[in-house]
């Protein structure tokens, strides 16, 4: 085999497993949203206050869940759970993927491509940081979407509701134009270099902190579901307000929203002065506690079902 030929093959060979990692990173995504969905909706109405009450007032997850059951049924604890998943498998897929990609990068320019070292917790972060960016990007109108199912419970009497993916998306474009789809790209961009910065970064940490024994090395799955979860529960609680922004922005415009005492913000900062003008700075914290609840188990899945995955199919490429 000649020179040419060998290239051409380690490409392909590289190309092959790439694809496979960012399908084990998308189907670990899809396995963990599924399975903390209905927290995951609580979380949101907590944010956004389009609970079926009144929207300046906090009501308890009980409550949450109590309206949630009467006004749409047990699936509604799943509404928008369709929209995450078509989102959530690209960008969990291109997450790990893509993370991974970076480490190497780094790795080469800052580690002289020493695989064997655990990576600095800071490098971990940057590598995190831009696999969010990259991620949120390319799958962003998505997320816009399943805001706008999940991000308030259906009123009986509302002259039109949005239902599924392609309903909303032809709605949302019909009623507020093409770049509507992108209200909250800003805060979402923002947040990805701190939320999954942090989460991997935490992960990195636990890794250089706990270097694993003898027994250990050969069952990283447990490591990474416990180092995920941790993980999870810092970048939720730290970012958790520019998440509250976020899903305030996106819903604006959107059908079914109370209009009373509706704000109408210009921008990201517009809306974050006018929420602490009128609410104070509680009001970006509504739903963390149920938060917190979602994000440990929901990043513990996804790093683990990651890890698992890829040693599933690590044969077969």
């Amino acid at each position: 085999m000649g020179i040419t030929d060998k290239k051409a093959s380690s490409s392909t060979a590289k190309a092959a497993d790439g694809v496979r990692l960012m399908t084990c990173g998308g189907v670990a995504g899809m396995i963990a949203k599924t399975a903390t969905a209905p927290l995951e909706r609580i979380k949101m109405l907590s944010q956004t206050g389009e609970h079926g009450g009144n929207t300046n007032k906090k009501v308890s997850v009980t409550k949450l869940y109590r309206n949630i059951l009467a006004n749409e049924g047990v699936i509604g604890l799943w509404a928008g759970n369709g929209a995450n998943l078509l989102r959530i498998f690209p960008a969990k897929g291109v997450v790990f993927a893509s993370n991974d990609y970076y480490r190497i990068l780094l790795r080469k320019q800052f580690m002289n491509g020493n695989i064997d070292d655990p990576m600095p917790t800071y490098l971990s972060f940057i590598s995190g940081g831009l696999s969010g960016i990259t991620a949120s990007a390319c799958t962003y109108p998505l997320d816009l979407v399943r805001g706008r199912i999940s991000g308030k419970i259906a009123a009986p009497n509302a002259n039109i509701k949005y239902q599924g993916v392609w309903n909303t998306t032809a709605l949302t474009i019909q009623h507020e134009g093409f770049f509507a789809l992108y209200k909250g790209v800003t805060p979402t961009l923002i947040g990805a270099i701190p939320y999954e910065g942090i989460k991997f970064g935490t992960v990195g940490l636990c890794e250089r902190l706990f270097p694993p024994s003898e027994d250990e090395k050969n069952n990283q799955i447990m490591r990474k579901l416990v180092f995920g979860g941790l993980g999870g529960v810092m970048a939720g609680l730290i970012t958790y307000p520019n998440d509250t922004v976020r899903r305030l922005l996106q819903l604006q415009g959107s059908h079914g929203m109370s209009t009373r005492d509706m704000d109408v913000y210009s921008g990201y900062w517009d809306c974050v002065r006018k929420t602490y003008a009128k609410h104070g700075v509680g009001r970006f914290y509504h739903g963390v506690g149920i938060n917190l609840v979602r994000m440990a188990p929901n990043t513990a899945v996804q790093f683990g079902s990651y890890e698992l995955l890829k040693r599933m199919t690590e044969g077969y490429i």
